[in-house]
């Protein structure tokens, strides 16, 4: 069964140390050995991403967009994007009501054909199947708002089967581990 995985952060806001250390823990994961085909960012972290990524040795198949506080930096503020068989929205989430409900934010999906919609700003992880699109906040590698603390997500997207997300927290001394939300 193929199966390819898709890395989501978010909200880096300038804390590039522990950018970097998801950076080094997924590069080990990229192909021919890995499954990590793409990386997508939910904003807040663009002017993070090339010099820490070029630090840690890590390239990827970028999905971007900005937040509201990615100054002067030239992207969309909302992306729709194929990956292993599913239709992606993505967008930071400060233009669509991440804090007062997830209305907007699933019509905007809907209206794009997406099953899955990548959001941030909010700093909190999450993940649920709303009117059969999945919601996926990876949370915020530099400023978490969370009893977890910093996180970041990893989507498996199994061949013909539901997607897999899973969670990834960052410690004092930048180690990741898995999480439960």
């Amino acid at each position: 069964m193929d199966s390819k995985k898709l890395l989501v952060f978010s909200d880096s806001h300038g804390e590039r140390t522990a950018l970097k250390a998801v950076f080094n823990w997924a590069k080990e994961l990229l192909p021919p050995n890995g499954t990590i085909c793409a990386t997508a960012c939910c904003g807040d972290s663009l002017s993070d991403i090339s010099k820490t990524a070029e630090a840690a040795g890590f390239y990827s198949d970028w999905k971007l967009v900005t937040g509201n506080n990615d100054y002067g930096i030239q992207a969309p503020e909302a992306a729709v994007f194929d990956f292993a068989g599913h239709k992606f929205f993505l967008c930071h989430g400060h233009r669509h009501g991440s804090y007062h409900g997830y209305h907007t934010l699933l019509a905007a999906a809907n209206n794009n054909e997406a099953d899955i919609a990548l959001f941030g700003h909010s700093h909190v992880p999450f993940c649920k199947v709303i009117d059969g699109v999945t919601l996926i906040n990876p949370g915020s590698v530099g400023r978490p708002r969370s009893r977890i603390g910093a996180t970041f997500a990893v989507v498996e997207c199994p061949e013909d089967q539901p997607v897999n997300v899973e969670f990834y927290g960052i410690n004092n001394e930048y180690k990741i581990k898995k999480v439960n939300i």
